[in-house]
């Protein structure tokens, strides 16, 4: 599918059209009739579009799987992201997407889990509740740390996707394919500003959004859900006490037992009366001095989706496709796929 193709790898490059058709010697509404399918260029044209964007002539020819119905969710009215980049963002997205589903192909659509029900759980308008909904929700205790998040949805059928765009303004995003949930999130953020997305982005998912909520409310309400998902109040209390006069050293190994940032730890604290707000506030300002807005000390170990390369590795392994098939799908070199689904000769 070339004009899909092209698009995805306009944007990835973040120039505009006319800068792509200044760049080839055509006007920028030839550009815009190729990515819209209503023209295709002849082989001059797609080898100085392919030199232009610093891909291969091959990249614009490969199949888009169009059996695929994306709902994708939306972006924030205040966004930061400028309107090619929530577009990119999209297109990734729909790309990988189109190279996951068509694995799943090779082996059978029954290699996932069933789709689970997406937005069909009532608010209780107590977030403390609606965290235990969402832990019911993907099958784990009521309290107690929540384990690899990642491979925890992965395995409860709803897809994951680490995209790779170094802008502080984008964390994460959800939608559905083919009436599947997916959750994708900025592979750049440290592991537990990562694991605060994927269950921000998963109370959207499973929870019922009222209509008249506006956007900031619905924000705020999922960021309370997804803080008390990951520590909830009784892990607060049995793990700080029901009082605490000061920020110290030793709440770091709660972070890390429980996969949390320092701040996200404090905000608890406080939500659950554990610590006065002055003790909050302070805490802010120091942290701040420290410069922990920018790049905030981390504590656990970066969860990486798993299942496409699963996948992938299952299928070469019982020769579906070649070790070439396998590394297109994944974009990866001959000898990573080679590596995993090979033992080595001795």
């Amino acid at each position: 599918m070339f004009h899909k193709n092209l698009k995805y790898y306009r944007l990835k490059k973040n120039i505009s059209k006319k800068e792509l058709a200044s760049l080839i010697g055509v006007t920028p509404m030839a550009v815009t009739y190729y990515e819209s399918g209503e023209r295709k260029p002849d082989m001059t044209t797609v080898k100085a579009l392919a030199k232009a964007l610093g891909v291969k002539t091959a990249d614009f020819l490969g199949n888009r799987n169009e059996k695929l119905v994306f709902a994708h969710g939306e972006f924030r009215k205040g966004s930061k992201l400028a309107a090619g980049q929530q577009e990119y963002i999209r297109e990734d997205v729909e790309e990988y997407m189109g190279r996951f589903y068509s694995a799943v192909d090779i082996l059978g659509g029954e290699v996932l889990p069933e789709a689970p029900l997406a937005h069909g759980i009532i608010l209780s308008g107590n977030p403390e509740e609606d965290a235990k909904k969402m832990r019911e929700y993907l099958g784990v205790s009521a309290s107690g740390p929540v384990g690899n998040l990642v491979q925890l949805l992965e395995n409860r059928g709803i897809l994951v996707y680490a995209l790779d765009m170094e802008n502080d303004a984008f964390s994460g995003m959800n939608g559905m394919v083919n009436e599947r949930p997916y959750i994708i999130f900025n592979k750049h953020m440290n592991p537990e500003r990562i694991r605060s997305t994927i269950s921000h982005e998963m109370a959207h998912v499973i929870f019922i959004w009222p209509d008249y909520m506006e956007e900031k409310e619905v924000e705020k309400t999922a960021t309370a859900i997804s803080g008390a998902f990951l520590f909830p109040e009784a892990d607060a209390k049995r793990e700080l006490g029901i009082r605490r006069t000061r920020i110290s050293k030793d709440m770091t190994f709660i972070c890390r037992e429980y996969g949390v940032s320092m701040y996200l730890l404090v905000k608890r604290a406080a939500l659950c009366n554990i610590i006065t707000t002055y003790v909050e506030k302070d805490f802010y300002i120091k942290a701040g001095q420290a410069g922990w807005k920018k790049k905030e000390p981390s504590w656990s170990e970066a969860e990486v989706p798993f299942l496409f390369e699963q996948l992938v590795f299952r299928a070469v392994s019982e020769n579906e496709i070649s070790v070439q098939k396998g590394a297109e799908l994944l974009k990866q070199p001959y000898d990573f796929v080679a590596g995993h689904c090979f033992a080595a000769e001795e």
